[in-house]
């Protein structure tokens, strides 16, 4: 279908959510022909690397964005905002010297609005058309909206039919033009899933610090606690971490095959409500306890809406009682299974109708 057409792929580096949900667009890619390269910085590019140690690779950072110990992050992100704006120019001044230099055909940006070019065909990945924000929600939602029409595809990693995964997030009354959906889509495949040893709790966690080491606390405290044997996968693939207290093992990562065998593996998955993580668990048909990072907008919204649907349990950071998630999770739904295949293909064919 690629004919051997070199695409950027470009996943942001807020936690580990965006790489993941990008691996299994690298692997269509290759299984169609094209020739994949990497565009990544820190945690992202390492589990990316991990996963595709053959394909070329180059270094684009991103902003250090740090979350505040409290339960909002109005003033943190306030602060941090010009740094984004300033990231997102840097990055397109990046972007327009690498271009060149890679010999590009195309991009796939996840969510970096700055890594895109009007001489190749660019494409926008994102859940967030209509993004829930602490301050000025309206304005920013017209400032993304403006964003996304900069490229030449907007792929919504959604269902079509509303509310989908994301709700409000991906469903509106004005969608962009050039916006499909590709259904949910995820790394994590129970075809090549061997379940062995067996869980009580695999607890799974990332996102910007301090909120993700403080959660990590928090579960340390309620795992060692609890009977049974537990897992904690810390989120960190540039850490080598792998130790054992009491009946609790902690992992600082695992590859995409190695956590879908331990969430399988566990009675109770435990892990923050971000939408990587929600597509994870739909693609292999479990129900979780999602604990949203205080404040984060975006995460709040996804725990009360699934909340609501009854496809997950959400609990505050501030209250987690795992030993009762584990009495609901018997009587939970088990979200819809993954339907974005056939999709995610007829975006893939759009895309290579563009380089022709």
């Amino acid at each position: 279908m690629f004919n051997g057409a070199r695409i950027l792929v470009a996943p942001l580096d807020w936690g580990l959510g965006h790489s993941t949900r990008c691996v299994p667009m690298i692997q269509r890619l290759i299984d169609h022909g094209a020739v994949p390269i990497i565009g990544a910085d820190a945690g992202p590019l390492a589990l990316l690397r991990n996963e595709f140690p053959q394909l070329e690779h180059v270094r684009i950072p991103g902003v250090d964005v740090r979350y505040s110990k409290s339960s909002s992050q109005l003033w943190s992100m306030a602060r941090q905002f010009p740094a984004m704006v300033r990231g997102v120019q840097a990055e397109r001044a990046l972007f327009d010297r690498l271009r060149q230099q890679l010999r590009l055909d195309a991009v796939i940006s996840d969510q970096r609005f700055g890594i895109r070019s009007a001489e190749l065909p660019s494409v926008i990945i994102t859940h967030q058309v209509f993004p829930f924000t602490p301050i000025a929600q309206t304005a920013l939602r017209k400032v993304n909206l403006h964003h996304i029409a900069r490229f030449d595809r907007c792929w919504i990693m959604d269902e079509p039919e509303a509310p989908g995964l994301a709700g409000e997030l991906s469903h509106g009354r004005s969608v962009p033009a050039n916006a499909r959906y590709i259904g949910t889509v995820s790394r994590m495949s129970l075809q090549k899933a061997i379940v062995q040893k067996r869980y009580g709790v695999a607890a799974v966690i990332s996102g910007p610090e301090p909120q993700r080491t403080l959660l990590e606390h928090l579960l340390i405290d309620r795992l060692r606690s609890l009977e049974g044997e537990h897992l904690l996968v810390l989120g960190l693939p540039n850490s080598a971490r792998n130790e054992r207290i009491g009946n609790l093992n902690i992992r600082s990562h695992l590859s995409g095959i190695e956590l879908t065998e331990a969430m399988l593996a566990s009675e109770l998955i435990v892990s923050r409500s971000g939408y990587t993580t929600l597509m994870d668990l739909v693609a292999i048909g479990r129900t979780a306890l999602i604990i949203p990072t205080p404040g984060q907008a975006e995460q709040e919204y996804l725990g009360k809406l699934h909340a609501h649907t009854g496809r997950f349990i959400t609990q505050r950071q501030d209250s987690i009682d795992i030993k009762a998630a584990l009495i609901n999770a018997r009587t939970s739904k088990v979200p819809m299974m993954n339907h974005g295949v056939p999709l995610l293909e007829r975006a893939l064919e759009d895309l290579a109708t563009l380089l022709r």
